[in-house]
């Protein structure tokens, strides 16, 4: 008999086919982990999987509260990717405000590949809810649409304030260099 840890978890290596499980599990993060630096692709295979749900959706002609909470979870995602993981309003400015302050990489409250991870995983859970009939609630979907994009904008004005106001882009292109005029017509900091 398989008896919890100490904290109450149970060794899933121990279980009937947990050893088949825990090294399944280990093959899908051993390529999900390959995928990390292949930015690019990975949001084509996104794009991808989104026109493929979309097509889907479109011919059945239903399944629009799927489509409408895929929407909305992936705006929430969105919301997570452009936010900073600490936030200025409750914590106080991290951010450098000043000229003279020294540089701090943005760092999101969702990071990028958690981002897209979660994301793919969404569209792909409602891809495999439209084989199931029970899901395909009859709704009038122009409302829902048009209520997704007042949500959209009023999220995105927001944001894009609060952004403003704490004078953050979400976006890290690295420390300014300044090549300018010192003695000899080199940078200080320019190497010979």
């Amino acid at each position: 008999m398989n008896f919890p840890d100490g904290n109450g978890h149970v060794d899933a290596a121990s279980l009937p086919g947990g050893q088949a499980f825990a090294k399944l599990s280990q093959k899908y993060r051993h390529y999900l982990d390959k995928t990390t630096p292949h930015v690019a692709p990975r949001w084509v295979a996104l794009a991808l999987v989104v026109l493929v749900y979309a097509v889907r959706a479109y011919l059945l002609h239903g399944f629009y509260i799927i489509t409408y909470a895929l929407g909305i979870y992936n705006l929430n995602l969105l919301l997570g990717f452009l936010t900073p993981q600490v936030d200025p309003e409750l914590e106080g400015p991290t951010l450098p405000s000043q000229r003279e302050d020294e540089f701090r990489p943005f760092v999101r409250r969702l990071p990028e590949f958690k981002f897209w991870y979660s994301a793919i995983k969404a569209v792909v859970i409602g891809f495999v809810i439209t084989f199931f009939p029970i899901f395909d609630v009859p709704v009038f979907w122009p409302i829902l649409l048009l209520y997704w994009f007042v949500l959209f904008f009023v999220t995105m004005k927001r944001q894009i304030k609060h952004m403003i106001k704490y004078r953050y882009l979400p976006f890290t292109l690295g420390k300014k260099s300044y090549k300018g005029g010192g003695k000899g017509g080199k940078g200080a900091g320019a190497s010979k």
